[in-house]
Protein backbone atom coordinates (compact mmCIF):
# COMPACT_ATOMS: atom_id res chain seq x y z
CA UNK A 1 0.00 0.00 0.00
CA UNK A 2 1.66 3.47 -1.13
CA UNK A 3 1.60 6.17 1.06
CA UNK A 4 1.59 10.08 0.90
CA UNK A 5 4.83 10.99 2.45
CA UNK A 6 3.41 14.20 3.61
CA UNK A 7 0.84 12.55 5.79
CA UNK A 8 2.36 9.10 7.09
CA UNK A 9 0.09 6.89 9.54
CA UNK A 10 1.12 7.29 12.80
CA UNK A 11 1.61 3.66 13.11
CA UNK A 12 3.66 3.65 9.94
CA UNK A 13 6.21 6.40 11.68
CA UNK A 14 5.54 4.50 14.86
CA UNK A 15 6.86 1.10 13.11
CA UNK A 16 10.79 3.45 11.82
CA UNK A 17 11.36 4.43 15.43
CA UNK A 18 11.68 0.45 16.68
CA UNK A 19 14.65 -1.16 16.85
CA UNK A 20 14.25 -2.83 13.36
CA UNK A 21 17.20 -4.22 10.68
CA UNK A 22 16.11 -2.45 7.66
CA UNK A 23 18.03 -3.81 4.25
CA UNK A 24 18.97 -1.33 2.12
CA UNK A 25 18.98 -1.62 -2.30
CA UNK A 26 21.58 -0.23 -4.08
CA UNK A 27 22.60 -1.01 -7.81
CA UNK A 28 25.73 -1.95 -9.09
CA UNK A 29 27.36 -0.08 -12.12
CA UNK A 30 26.09 -3.50 -14.21
CA UNK A 31 22.00 -2.36 -12.80
CA UNK A 32 22.09 -5.40 -10.65
CA UNK A 33 20.87 -4.79 -7.29
CA UNK A 34 22.79 -4.95 -4.28
CA UNK A 35 20.73 -6.09 -0.76
CA UNK A 36 22.43 -5.63 2.68
CA UNK A 37 21.13 -5.65 6.11
CA UNK A 38 21.67 -2.16 7.81
CA UNK A 39 20.42 0.01 10.23
CA UNK A 40 18.35 3.11 9.65
CA UNK A 41 16.74 5.96 10.00
CA UNK A 42 13.79 8.41 9.09
CA UNK A 43 13.08 11.83 10.02
CA UNK A 44 9.38 12.57 8.37
CA UNK A 45 9.70 15.99 9.00
CA UNK A 46 12.34 16.64 6.50
CA UNK A 47 11.61 13.68 4.71
CA UNK A 48 15.22 12.20 5.07
CA UNK A 49 16.10 8.52 5.65
CA UNK A 50 20.26 7.57 6.71
CA UNK A 51 22.32 4.59 6.70
CA UNK A 52 25.89 4.95 8.29
CA UNK A 53 28.63 3.23 6.63
CA UNK A 54 32.40 2.80 5.92
CA UNK A 55 33.33 4.64 2.70
CA UNK A 56 34.77 1.63 0.83
CA UNK A 57 31.84 -0.08 1.34
CA UNK A 58 29.65 -1.74 -1.90
CA UNK A 59 26.70 0.12 -1.25
CA UNK A 60 28.45 3.72 -0.99
CA UNK A 61 30.47 2.39 -3.61
CA UNK A 62 27.36 1.72 -6.00
CA UNK A 63 25.72 5.23 -4.60
CA UNK A 64 29.22 7.08 -5.88
CA UNK A 65 29.00 5.57 -9.21
CA UNK A 66 25.66 7.08 -10.26
CA UNK A 67 27.00 10.47 -10.24
CA UNK A 68 26.59 13.47 -8.43
CA UNK A 69 22.66 13.27 -8.68
CA UNK A 70 22.89 10.30 -7.08
CA UNK A 71 20.79 6.70 -7.39
CA UNK A 72 17.15 5.34 -6.49
CA UNK A 73 17.29 3.13 -3.72
CA UNK A 74 15.11 1.49 -1.48
CA UNK A 75 15.35 0.53 2.53
CA UNK A 76 12.69 -2.09 3.61
CA UNK A 77 12.29 -3.25 7.17
CA UNK A 78 9.96 -6.61 7.63
CA UNK A 79 8.36 -7.57 11.38
CA UNK A 80 5.61 -10.35 10.41
CA UNK A 81 3.55 -9.39 8.82
CA UNK A 82 4.48 -5.37 9.12
CA UNK A 83 6.27 -3.89 6.61
CA UNK A 84 7.44 -0.56 5.46
CA UNK A 85 9.67 0.51 2.37
CA UNK A 86 10.87 3.94 2.21
CA UNK A 87 12.09 4.78 -1.28
CA UNK A 88 14.21 7.78 -2.90
CA UNK A 89 17.22 9.36 -3.98
CA UNK A 90 20.65 8.82 -2.32
CA UNK A 91 23.85 10.54 -2.19
CA UNK A 92 26.48 10.31 0.03
CA UNK A 93 27.68 12.94 2.77
CA UNK A 94 30.82 12.90 4.11
CA UNK A 95 31.26 16.28 6.20
CA UNK A 96 31.91 16.02 9.83
CA UNK A 97 28.24 17.85 10.93
CA UNK A 98 26.15 15.32 8.60
CA UNK A 99 28.16 12.08 10.09
CA UNK A 100 27.98 13.09 13.51
CA UNK A 101 23.67 14.06 13.15
CA UNK A 102 23.02 10.54 11.47
CA UNK A 103 25.50 8.96 14.44
CA UNK A 104 23.43 10.34 17.14
CA UNK A 105 20.06 9.56 15.28
CA UNK A 106 21.24 5.97 14.51
CA UNK A 107 22.02 6.13 18.40
CA UNK A 108 19.05 7.04 19.36
CA UNK A 109 17.18 3.92 17.48
CA UNK A 110 19.57 0.96 18.17
CA UNK A 111 22.76 1.98 20.20
CA UNK A 112 25.87 3.83 19.73
CA UNK A 113 27.92 2.88 16.96
CA UNK A 114 31.22 1.80 17.20
CA UNK A 115 34.25 4.88 16.44
CA UNK A 116 35.06 4.65 12.62
CA UNK A 117 37.18 7.50 10.97
CA UNK A 118 35.62 6.32 7.84
CA UNK A 119 32.24 6.84 8.32
CA UNK A 120 29.87 8.16 5.93
CA UNK A 121 26.51 8.72 5.58
CA UNK A 122 23.56 7.25 2.58
CA UNK A 123 21.32 10.46 2.97
CA UNK A 124 18.16 9.13 0.41
CA UNK A 125 15.72 11.82 -0.01
CA UNK A 126 12.40 9.73 0.47
CA UNK A 127 9.90 10.51 -2.03
CA UNK A 128 7.51 7.06 -1.66
CA UNK A 129 6.59 5.04 1.21
CA UNK A 130 5.01 1.87 1.04
CA UNK A 131 4.07 -0.82 3.80
CA UNK A 132 1.79 -2.17 6.46
CA UNK A 133 2.47 -0.92 9.70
Amino acid sequence: MAHDIRNLDPAYLAFWREYQLCTLTTLRPDGSPHVVPVGATFDPETGIARVISSRESRKVRNVLAAGAAGQRVAICQVDRARWATLEGRAVIRQDAASVADAERRYAERYRQPRENPERVVIEITVDRALGRA
